[in-house]
């Protein structure tokens, strides 16, 4: 009876560890829907959508075609005839949940969206009528056999579009800008898209640059510099931005004075509208024994596109003092005193500069001549 005892128990133990030892074990997809996952960058924002995808041709090699929508993906809210649900979208794909996670706030056709992890869902319904795509907050369920309207984050209306035939039921992203794009579900004839967007880019930006700068970033200069010309360029959080122009500037240990650090305080201020300083930090900059010929000659050539030739032309003519001989020297006096009005002048050191233009650089040998006969009919070359 001891020994019968042991065994039973002995038996039980491998019935426990069959079991336990299965539920580890992997086996080929059902029906053959492979698992599949796409992703897609806008900029910062990382999207991607995990799924399993189901092939037109079903289990048994059997064309499914026409019959897709509406027979096995039906129309409208279904009960399945499993778990709760009574009245469940499609999951979008195969076997358990398309998951769609977005890694910061977006907008799905206009409306809201906050970072993280969604069960996608979509609810199709009969030709010529809108679809609508459910973001749940349910992202670990199985398929839509749990589905709960109380767990949306987000319903939109799409509309579904004829499509080239494909057979695998596939995920995709086109339109692809840095602050959108149009994510697709393409199946059999139909291809279903929706518009993601980060309206708020740019500040997505300027915060993952602010956190930058409290590490790595922060410990050189032109991290800092960086920073502070993005912001200028886009016109945006300037006082912050001053602020790193100096850090790249005078920060201990860090801060560089030099043409690129002088040059991008004097950018932010431009962006400030604060001229006459930024015209201040900017003559310092030209004067840095850091400051290349060809800086100091795009410096002349922002002045003139500002409407200021009479300031651009010193800017050249200090150039040439500097750089004596080079050879964008003369090109800036060409242009200094075409901006001027000054042609004569201005052909005169044009046909210079065509003598001491780079061998084998047709670019601005084609552009001096240009320059040439335009000055040589008295118009500008600005």
């Amino acid at each position: 009876m001891k020994n019968l005892t042991l065994l039973i128990c002995l038996a039980a133990c491998l019935f426990c560890f069959t079991t336990a030892s299965a539920q580890n074990v992997t086996t080929p997809p059902g029906g053959a829907n492979q698992k599949a996952s796409v992703t897609q960058y806008m900029g910062l924002v990382k999207i991607t959508i995990d799924y399993n995808s189901p092939d037109v041709t079903g289990p048994n090699g059997q064309s499914r075609e026409g019959k897709i929508w509406g027979t096995l993906v039906p129309h409208g809210l279904n009960n399945l005839g499993f778990g709760p649900a009574t009245a469940a979208p499609w999951r979008a794909g195969a076997n358990e949940n398309t998951v769609f996670t977005v890694s910061h706030d977006v907008e799905v056709e206009g409306k809201a969206l906050k970072a993280g992890s969604y069960g996608l869902h979509i609810i199709t319904q009969p030709e010529g009528q809108n679809w609508t795509v459910i973001f749940s907050n349910n992202s670990t369920a199985w398929g839509s056999f749990f589905y709960d309207e109380s767990e949306d984050a987000l319903r939109v209306e799409v509309t579904p579009e004829k499509h080239a035939f494909t057979e695998w039921l596939t995920y995709s992203f086109t339109d692809r800008q840095l602050n959108s794009c149009v994510a697709n579900m393409s199946w059999e004839n139909i291809n279903m898209p929706f518009r993601i967007s980060a309206p708020n880019m740019t500040d997505l930006y300027i915060a993952n640059m602010r956190r930058e700068l409290q590490s790595n970033a922060g410990f050189n200069f032109q991290g800092w510099a960086t920073a502070a010309n993005y912001c200028a360029q886009n016109k945006t959080n300037l006082e912050e931005a001053l602020q790193w122009a100096d850090n790249a500037i005078s920060l201990p240990f860090i801060g560089q004075k030099n043409y690129a650090t002088l040059s991008t305080k004097a950018t932010v201020l431009m962006a400030m509208d604060r001229m006459d300083d930024a015209m201040e930090v900017m003559t310092e900059a030209i004067h840095h024994p850091t400051a290349t010929v060809f800086q100091i000659h795009v410096f002349g050539r922002q002045l003139i596109a500002q409407g200021q030739p009479q300031k651009a032309l010193e800017i050249f003519q200090y150039n040439a003092e500097k750089h004596p001989n080079t050879w964008p020297v003369h090109v800036g006096l060409a242009r200094g005193y075409s901006a001027n009005g000054k042609y004569k002048e201005a052909l005169k050191h044009a046909k210079i500069a065509q003598g001491n233009v780079p061998e084998g650089d047709a670019v601005n040998t084609q552009g001096v001549a240009t320059m040439i006969e335009k000055l040589g009919k008295n118009e500008d070359v600005n």
